[in-house]
């Protein structure tokens, strides 16, 4: 292939992994955007209560959800460079996954000190435990090898995770590379099984994200679970 094909193929795929990035990324912080306004919403019209926590709390939560959805518009839009782009995303990643901590820690101090009733446990879980998964599966595709961008420009060279597609590329569409929601797959996989099951974390930051993402999903899973018991034996 000539160079002027080659630096074609490399532009196509630098566009594709903007898309990637600015799309596909958009539409799943506006789903973990409006699983908490929903839960937010839904408590105040039952009149459901956290201990010491107004409703609107949920809306706050959602305010790091509504700065990054923010910054994906203007970027589709061309006003950030990519570089600065991805510091601010990286930046705003850590305020999501803190203030999920927070929704998760929010929701066990409910199910540990309120009496909830089954409609406020159900919802109230489903929109935490759903939203840490987004919030983890984007971390996961952010920071591995560098971000999206990177990965097109220097290939599968220094990666947090090992995909199946990696260690057997004959069995991989050529070309092959992770897209959002092969790390969304990764976080609900993990979410649910406890453990990696086809994708490998490679480095320290992989596997320290994926045991904490685990680590909160049991706990979540285990008091639900606790309070739905003791629910229906009274």
């Amino acid at each position: 292939m000539s160079s002027h094909g080659s630096r074609t193929g490399t532009t196509d795929s630098s566009r594709e992994a903007v898309r990637d990035a600015r799309v596909e990324a958009a539409v799943a912080v506006l789903i973990a955007l409006a699983l908490l306004v929903v839960n937010g919403l839904v408590s105040r019209w039952q009149g459901w209560r956290m201990p010491g926590t107004p409703w609107w709390t949920w809306i706050v939560l959602a305010v790091p959800e509504v700065l990054l959805l923010i910054l994906l518009v203007v970027s589709a839009l061309g006003g950030v460079r990519p570089g600065r782009h991805r510091d601010v995303v990286i930046v705003l990643l850590g305020v999501l996954a803190l203030a999920s901590l927070t929704a998760t820690g929010l929701l066990l101090w409910g199910l540990a000190t309120a009496d909830l009733t089954a409609g406020q446990l159900l919802l109230n879980a489903l929109a935490v435990w759903s939203t840490n998964l987004i919030v983890f599966g984007l971390l996961f595709w952010e920071l591995d090898g560098g971000g999206p961008l990177q990965r097109v420009a220097r290939g599968s060279r220094g990666p947090d995770f090992q995909f199946p597609q990696d260690v057997n590329p004959d069995r991989a569409a050529a070309p092959w590379r992770p897209r959002l929601l092969d790390y969304m797959y990764v976080s609900l996989t993990n979410s649910i099984a406890v453990s990696p099951t086809d994708t490998m974390p490679l480095s320290r930051r992989a596997k320290s994200l994926m045991g904490l993402e685990s680590v909160v999903s049991t706990v979540i899973v285990v008091f639900v679970i606790a309070r739905a018991v003791n629910v229906l034996n009274t």
